[in-house]
């Protein structure tokens, strides 16, 4: 199983940091997507107060749930931070989302033993899921 695969079978609780209620920015779309989808999303950004009617939190420390994947939508440069507070929260997973590549943060991530997705779309990955079980059906 890729890790992809497993990340989006096995864990259901996302924290999307750097979601935005612009209908127009990618991580719109993707909260939408993966709330549809039978995750449970929870939108990360100080400059939100909710994301399609659900409560956006200022940082990771500050969501009061446990969270299994956190999927980045930030500059490469701004990655590190969120690593560093996804791993002191019990994180399973980190998803770097389409154009995110920080190597130096993959590796910190990995070390604390957290799976890691880097530069691939979380909505796209799960589509090509669903397209691939499909097809295995005879669909």
């Amino acid at each position: 199983m890729k890790l992809e695969e497993k990340i989006l079978t096995e864990y259901h609780t996302v924290a999307i940091v750097g979601a935005s209620s612009d209908p127009q920015r990618p991580s719109f779309r993707v909260v939408r997507y993966l709330s549809k989808h039978g995750y449970h999303v929870i939108p990360v950004n100080p400059n939100e107060r909710e994301v399609l009617g659900m409560t956006s939190y200022p940082s990771l420390s500050s969501i009061p749930e446990k969270v299994e994947v956190v999927d980045i939508f930030r500059k490469p440069e701004a990655v590190m931070p969120v690593v560093e507070e996804a791993i002191k929260i019990g994180a399973k997973a980190i998803w770097m989302q389409e154009g995110v590549i920080n190597e130096e943060a993959a590796a910190r991530a990995r070390e604390a033993g957290l799976l890691v997705v880097m530069d691939k779309c979380m909505r796209k990955q799960h589509i090509s899921l669903m397209r691939r079980r499909k097809k295995a059906k005879g669909g």
